[in-house]
């Protein structure tokens, strides 16, 4: 008979090991440990989080789990929610690029699939669209990666696989739909011209 302490999982604040987890600022990551550690005298509980991207690990303290905003994984609605948004119109606000791209950057960092599905959708550029500026793009990829991170997580296939169901799901947009047919009119019209001239 095996005794209560061989294989136990710890679990503190409704996190256990070996769960995945998304840390607002870092994505999609593992809870590897919860180690017990004395710092100025005072012993804190620490959860031990690693980041396989980003060959990170993080300690974060127990008490502080609500405060970082640290969460359990979306669920399968949660998923399903954040590809209708990618579907949905861009919305674009007639505002400063700089300010645009803070608001891109505190949506990604909060941690929320819905707020970075929004941002996936209002950056992404089709190929008969405008070429995107490099901060543009690089906040378009941060977002992705962190939406393509949690999708894979949630159904558990790869994030190669997440990033094409989510390109899927944008080229389903009704707006980028009108765009793409209205470039095939175009382009066979001017095969039209050129044939009568």
């Amino acid at each position: 008979m095996a005794t209560a302490s061989t294989k136990k999982t710890a679990q503190r604040q409704g996190f256990k090991t070996g769960e995945y987890i998304v840390y607002p600022s870092h994505g999609v990551g593992q809870i590897t440990d919860i180690e017990e550690q004395t710092v100025a005298g005072y012993s804190l509980e620490l959860l031990v989080i690693f980041f396989e991207q980003d060959k990170m690990t993080l300690r974060v303290p127990v008490a502080k789990i609500a405060s970082v905003g640290m969460r359990k994984l979306g669920d399968p609605a949660e998923v399903k929610k954040a590809l209708e948004t990618v579907r949905g119109r861009p919305r674009v606000k007639r505002t400063m690029w700089s300010r645009r791209a803070q608001e891109y950057e505190a949506k990604i960092n909060s941690g929320d699939l819905i707020s970075i599905s929004e941002v996936v959708r209002d950056l992404f550029r089709s190929g008969n669209q405008p070429e995107q500026s490099y901060s543009e793009r690089q906040l378009y990829e941060a977002a992705l990666d962190r939406m393509a991170r949690e999708i894979a997580a949630v159904n558990k296939c790869t994030e190669t696989e997440a990033v094409k169901e989510i390109e899927q799901n944008l080229a389903k947009s009704p707006s980028r739909l009108k765009a793409a047919a209205e470039a095939a009119a175009e382009a066979a019209g001017e095969d039209g011209e050129e044939a009568a001239a």
